[in-house]
């Protein structure tokens, strides 16, 4: 049992729910990539633009000239839209440096973000997001560079909860993930896995198979590999700003993970490319009107699933022993958070304790 609280509130009125939990995002980073949105409305693909230099090589361009107190000050605005939404728990990705030292700073300032603005920043070693133009061809040496010396050092320097990769065509093989992934158990990191966004990569059941926390997007993925992750208890992370921006039809498999048990957490991917989406609130209206999540599951993608997508037991609940995350809504019922869209009913919200807002 936790220690009693040192300060009472009485609330007349409203719904109290744990604090919102965004468990996937591309927070940090330099620049922006509106000219691609333009590309494709006029019918350019996510991997057409890839394969010109645009999507995660642009970024990285931008980012790697980046200082850390620049990605500071163009990140903080994103991070404080979802606070406003009453997000107490983010999950930030590295993934756009591509080198040892770019990668470190990306952590480092997810890190300096989370203490900054007093809200617990879970942070993901994602080197494994694309080859860098220096080892173009060579993805086979950029990934022992990874395993090497990325991931023993973000581990060594305690800047990364989880590691994560890009299991696609455009991004890394099955067996280049298995590499990494065995990189971040050596180092005593868990898993997480970009999978069968693009095409069914087996990446579903690759993260099975390593007892991943999660496996995200799953457009694609096979009835065998949700099978797999409900054996391995792997969340299902869906992200339906990614799905809207980049115009897919192709639906996450949702009777199936309904089917097989899979709990299922849902995330902005908040990043400049495919999901340049700041409102957890929206992908609560996104998930029920566009992958048919009833407003009961689509809120406990964003609170007790989202925990653990993070490997986190002591949050996304409302019992006693549980972190002091709350957030407390001006609504009659709990299906308005998904209804009304731009809608931000929160009322009042508690971070580990600390009372940050109150009606």
């Amino acid at each position: 049992m936790g220690r009693p609280a040192a300060r009472s509130a009485t609330v007349r009125g409203g719904w109290l729910t744990p604090g919102l939990i965004d468990c996937h995002t591309h927070l940090v980073y330099a620049g922006n990539r509106a000219r691609e949105f333009e590309q494709r409305l006029a019918g350019a693909s996510y991997e057409d633009i890839a394969r010109e230099g645009g999507g995660i090589q642009a970024t990285v361009r931008a980012t790697r000239a980046a200082s850390e107190e620049q990605l500071l000050h163009e990140s903080e605005p994103r991070l404080k839209r979802l606070l406003d939404e009453g997000v107490t728990t983010v999950e930030i990705k590295s993934g756009y440096g591509l080198d040892t030292a770019d990668e470190l700073k990306l952590l480092r300032v997810a890190r300096r973000l989370g203490a900054a603005n007093a809200v617990d920043v879970q942070t993901t070693l994602l080197a494994a997001h694309a080859v860098p133009p220096e080892y173009a061809g060579r993805a086979a040496d950029y990934v022992s560079l990874v395993c090497e010396e990325i991931v023993p050092a973000a581990a060594r320097e305690r800047l990364a909860d989880a590691v994560d990769a890009f299991c696609e065509r455009i991004g890394f093989s099955p067996d280049h993930t298995r590499r990494v992934f065995s990189a971040a158990r050596a180092a005593g990191l868990r898993v997480k896995l970009h999978a069968d966004q693009l095409s069914d990569s087996g990446g579903a059941a690759l993260a099975a198979e390593f007892g991943a926390l999660s496996a995200d997007h799953l457009e694609h993925a096979s009835d065998a590999g949700i099978a797999a992750m409900a054996s391995a208890h792997t969340v299902a992370v869906l992200l339906p700003g990614a799905f809207y921006c980049l115009r897919e039809t192709k639906l996450p498999p949702v009777a199936v993970l309904r089917k097989n048990g899979v709990a299922t957490a849902i995330a902005t991917d908040c990043n400049p490319g495919t999901s340049p989406v700041t409102s957890l609130l929206l992908m609560l209206n996104m998930a029920c009107t566009l992958f048919r999540l009833t407003p009961e599951e689509a809120l406990a993608g964003v609170t007790r699933h989202a925990a653990q997508a993070l490997g986190l037991t002591d949050r996304g609940l409302l019992e006693a022993g549980a972190r002091a995350d709350l957030v407390l809504w001006d609504i009659d019922e709990p299906v308005e958070l998904a209804y009304a869209v731009g809608a931000n009913p929160l009322a009042g919200i508690v971070r580990g304790g600390r009372v940050v807002r109150w009606a």
